[in-house]
């Protein structure tokens, strides 16, 4: 009798394993416009195996879901409440797109976004967006882009009126109270202060802006935290001039779709490549 159920809960855990929640978080952007409403988009990596995910969405009222796989095709999904089960169909990675109003809240004229993430997540606020608080240091801050780390984070902000003035040369459109870039890099500047520095140190990687011979850039490569299959697709992105595609560095150091995925991602994090969307592909470029 013992033997059955040991039979029973084994077959239970394997089925539980193969349905649950098994997924890396590979990026969480949200996009925020001028009414408050939010536009979430995951970029979720399934565990190999896996041919069901339950992923809990950020806000309580969901509309206009999208779940795609890395090739645009359309997966199937159950949306209950704010509970997203995708069918992933072997999908190496799974894209969802929705809107929500829950993530914004309004009180006089400011604006605050507010959201607690496991991961790293980046912000793309409205372009006329004047960000008066935020509650950590970003990781990131690229014209109205922001990537804040990890944890319970917000960022307030107000929006400018836009004032349009005719001259000589034409019509020429301005942002009351200062550009959103200008404003967030002074942001940045006084919260990370020498995080600049450093993280501007590290994408320039030593070289002075030259291209490295292959025993400088190897030098370099051994010096950092990389795995040997890191350090493989490194070398020969750079032996291909700097560019290849993402399925031919895969097949040349013989990763998995899913894995290769996953160290292109940790690469791009580190600042040593940048991943380039295609129609048909992605492609991988060293920089240096």
């Amino acid at each position: 009798m013992e033997g059955k159920i040991s039979v029973v809960l084994l077959i239970s855990l394997i089925f539980y394993g193969l349905v649950s929640a098994q997924y890396t978080t590979s990026s969480l952007v949200l996009t925020v416009y001028e009414d408050g409403y939010v536009k979430v988009n995951y970029e979720l990596l399934p565990d190999e195996y896996v041919s069901q995910m339950e992923v809990q969405l950020l806000g309580a009222h969901i509309e206009d879901v999208m779940v795609e796989d890395e090739n645009g095709n359309p997966l199937d999904y159950q949306l209950n409440g704010n509970e997203l089960m995708v069918f992933t169909d072997n999908a190496s990675v799974v894209n969802i797109t929705y809107y929500t109003p829950d993530l914004t809240s309004k009180q006089g004229i400011v604006w605050t976004l507010n959201l607690s993430s496991p991961e790293p997540f980046t912000v793309v606020l409205p372009e006329n967006a004047v960000v008066v608080d935020l509650s950590d240091i970003p990781l990131q801050i690229a014209g109205n882009r922001i990537t804040m780390p990890p944890g319970n984070q917000s960022i307030s902000y107000t929006l400018s009126e836009r004032v349009t003035t005719s001259g000589a040369g034409g019509t020429a459109e301005n942002t009351a109270g200062r550009s959103v870039t200008i404003l967030l890099v002074l942001v940045g500047i006084a919260l990370a202060g020498g995080a600049t520095y450093l993280g501007m140190k590290k994408k320039s990687g030593g070289f002075g802006g030259r291209m490295p011979t292959r025993e400088e850039f190897e030098e370099r490569l051994n010096n950092l935290d990389l795995s040997e299959e890191e350090k493989r697709a490194l070398l020969y992105l750079f032996d291909r001039g700097g560019r290849a595609s993402q399925a031919e560095v895969r097949e040349a150091i013989g990763l998995p779709k899913t894995t290769a995925w996953r160290m292109f991602k940790r690469l791009e994090k580190m600042g040593l490549v940048r991943i380039l969307k295609g129609k048909k592909e992605n492609w991988v470029e060293l920089r240096f």
